[in-house]
């Protein structure tokens, strides 16, 4: 693992490093802000996914989230969205291959052999975080759009890992909108009953969990409509009486402005559950 980036900020360090990643089978870059702590002290970790085009650095130069954990005294993760790099297959679509991973492990070919983000995000990024840094293991997650999905996928089905669950404008039904249904036929194939693991109103209708979800939607996103559909996901909690709070915020887009502006009630969400 090597460090390529450290800088100074409210008292603690946004870093970044790479390593060369046995699931992904490329070198990997992740972000890591570590905010000012006791010599021997071990803090909680908020892993971020980021959405479609994005790699570690949208978040952390555009959310502005350094202040809130420097306050709160929580490590925030933010990897890259997709494995990268020569020999690594891609497509000339900004919806799939490098960019686009979709955090899922892909089962179809040319993209089973690297395209496999849920088991880096869950078991190797994970183990390699606990391993370097001060954490004392306990983690939530949360993202943005395709991270958003993502997070509540991966939050879902690890509920004994992540203690909440948040999400900016997620794709919550794949299994239903035209980016889930072309990434997810490409990288899973055909059987769309293989495709319900990463759908999280399916994993919600057969839940008996009981992680909290909030949600944060601006009503001015341009892929609401057609992309987005939170009220399918409030839905389907609603029916399964499953802890789930959905804002719906009047004006804002699907941009880092959004995201800056309520990225401080996401970092207490969860840090109301990691100190429990």
């Amino acid at each position: 693992m090597e460090r390529v980036e450290r800088h100074a900020s409210f008292d603690g360090w946004q870093e970044v490093y790479k390593h060369q990643s046995e699931v992904l089978k490329c070198s990997m870059k992740f972000a890591i802000y570590i905010p000012p702590h006791e010599k021997d002290e071990k803090l909680p970790v908020i892993y971020w996914l980021s959405g479609l085009t994005c790699n570690e650095q949208n978040f952390i130069t555009k959310a502005g989230a350094q202040k809130y954990a420097s306050e709160y005294k929580v490590i925030i993760v933010a990897p890259d969205t997709s494995p990268r790099g020569e020999g690594v297959p891609d497509d000339e679509a900004y919806d799939l291959g490098q960019g686009a991973g979709f955090y899922v492990n892909a089962t179809q070919e040319p993209w089973s052999e690297n395209y496999r983000m849920y088991d880096y995000i869950v078991d190797e990024l994970r183990t390699l975080i606990d391993q370097n840094f001060p954490t004392n293991k306990v983690q939530s997650i949360m993202g943005h759009s395709a991270g958003g999905h993502g997070a509540l996928v991966i939050g879902l089905r690890n509920s004994e890992i992540y203690k909440s669950i948040s999400a900016f404008s997620p794709i919550v039904a794949p299994t239903q909108v035209p980016w889930g249904r072309k990434a997810f036929t490409a990288y899973l194939g055909g059987d769309q009953a293989f495709w319900a693991q990463y759908d999280a109103v399916e994993l919600i209708r057969s839940s008996s969990l009981n992680v909290p979800i909030l949600i944060d939607q601006g009503t001015e996103d341009s892929f609401l409509k057609e992309q987005l559909k939170p009220e399918l996901l409030e839905n389907a909690c609603i029916k399964k009486e499953y802890p789930i709070s959905l804002n719906m915020r009047e004006g804002y887009d699907h941009s880092y402005y959004f995201i800056a502006s309520f990225i401080e009630e996401h970092i207490v969400f969860h840090i109301n559950r990691l100190s429990f």
